[in-house]
């Protein structure tokens, strides 16, 4: 025979009441929405050449869910721009530090109809500690490189999804 102890009681109190409390507030969870993740899926992304345009695209992808099978509702056109500053400058004047900043201007073009529905800009900052060996500083920028990319296209899925869950009132002529 398993006895209760007040604590116990105590808590499933809590959780009740926080459960009620939740139903109650109104929140419905981002992805909640219908539509969203399927609309999110269905973004073609379009980058510049090079490294950074390739690593954005590919973590652009991943964010989104994109289904290559599905045809796409949007399309996604990216510019980017990139920008190293040094920081930490030692006193012969070599930097040990960089900040790396990465600048993404989107623009979300439905695919059906050809019009923008959407643009947007995010910026992303990252450091990096460059070292007296020229392969650990270009692995290190590199890495910086990536991760920035990835903190953008987080941004930009964040953005898009709170977008996909507001109502959309056609313009008035």
């Amino acid at each position: 025979m398993m006895t209760r102890t007040p604590l116990s009681a105590l808590a499933v109190a809590a959780l009740l009441a926080a459960g009620l409390g939740l139903s109650a507030c109104g929140f419905t969870p981002l992805y909640g929405t219908p539509g969203v993740a399927s609309a999110l899926s269905a973004v073609h992304v379009t980058t510049p050449e090079g490294r950074v345009g390739e690593l954005i695209r590919e973590h652009l992808d991943d964010t989104l869910a994109h289904n290559s099978n599905a045809p796409a509702v949007y399309r996604m056109d990216l510019q980017l721009g990139e920008a190293r500053y040094p920081r930490g400058v030692r006193v012969d004047n070599v930097a040990t530090r960089y900040e790396y900043v990465l600048s993404a201007v989107y623009t979300l073009v439905s695919t059906s109809t050809g019009a923008t529905v959407k643009t947007g800009r995010v910026r992303v900052e990252v450091t990096y500690d460059s070292a007296d060996q020229p392969y650990a500083s270009i692995a290190a920028q590199q890495d910086a490189q990536d991760r920035a990319a990835g903190e953008a296209a987080r941004k930009i899925e964040l953005e898009l999804a709170t977008w996909l869950t507001k109502p959309k009132t056609p313009k008035k002529p």
